[in-house]
């Protein structure tokens, strides 16, 4: 997952220089949205270390984040996954929907293909994803698209990291965290490029960022994870991050409890970097 070498550290002090006109949204008079993604599902689970999967990683993470944020009237919060699966809410509304968000999505890329014709979008060699199912596609935009509609002022995808081993019992060589956001001629970007800097500036003071040369410094910015508006399928006012917290072989999540400590800190962190971003008290 990489820019093409990108000035990472370039783009943090614009992203900072920015400060004043990203945080311009300061008082808040009514509850800021945020929508919490735990990465994958019980169908794909993202990442496998040993017996540990990605999904419940990411669900016990996430669900943590948003007891959190829940707990302060100040945010309306909602997430798409339980420890039963989807949500009503969004189980229902992917059955109920399909047809319209296979619409949503045909129709994003075709916009996008068209502005690639004409010059007016410019594709760049990111960082290496997965590729994902057509019916994870279909879930992801659909969570865009539902997203738009219920003007969520944020939403946060959380995962993990991994890069291609041998087994899945084999420890790899990278570790450390990275936020990703919006390129820079997607959409959203300047809304989600200081939400991406204050949840990194929290994280970066506990843990290391990235020693993997495509995730160098730490922000990165990407503009084919469908996650972050991917096509342009988030409004300009949807701000999208997606945090990878770590490499799910790295030390501290192979035991349960200093796994679990891990998940604690992490949440503290991400909510303490959220609440820098709107201006809220923390």
């Amino acid at each position: 997952m990489f820019l093409k070498k990108s000035p990472i550290l370039f783009l943090f002090i614009s992203v900072v220089l920015f400060l004043p006109i990203f945080s311009a949204k300061a008082s808040v008079a009514k509850p800021v949205k945020i929508l919490i993604v735990p990465g994958h599902d019980n169908e794909v689970w993202g990442a496998q270390y040993g017996n540990i999967k990605e999904a419940n990683m990411t669900l016990a993470l996430a669900t943590r984040i948003f007891n959190s944020l829940k707990k302060d009237k100040r945010f309306e919060v909602h997430i798409t996954r339980d420890k039963n699966g989807y949500t009503k809410e969004f189980a229902d509304y992917f059955i109920n929907h399909k047809e319209d968000i296979v619409s949503f999505k045909e129709n994003a890329k075709q916009k996008t293909k068209t502005e690639i014709a004409i010059g007016n979008f410019i594709q760049k060699i990111g960082v290496p994803h997965n590729k994902v199912t057509s019916n994870t596609a279909i879930k992801l935009y659909g969570i865009n698209k539902w997203a738009n509609e219920n003007q969520i002022d944020a939403v946060l995808h959380i995962h993990f990291n991994d890069y291609p081993r041998k087994t899945k019992w084999t420890i790899g060589k990278y570790t450390g965290f990275a936020v990703y956001m919006p390129e820079g001629q997607m959409a959203n970007w300047k809304e989600s490029g200081q939400l991406a800097a204050d949840i990194y500036l929290q994280l970066e003071k506990k843990y290391s960022t990235s020693n993997f040369s495509a995730e160098k410094g730490g922000l990165v910015p990407d503009q084919s994870l469908i996650a972050l508006g991917a096509n342009n399928s988030l409004l300009p006012s949807v701000r999208s991050v997606l945090v990878e917290y770590g490499y799910i072989y790295e030390k501290k999540f192979r035991n349960y409890e200093t796994r679990h400590r891990a998940y604690d800190d992490m949440a503290s962190l991400t909510v303490k970097g959220i609440k820098n971003y709107f201006l809220l008290t923390p």
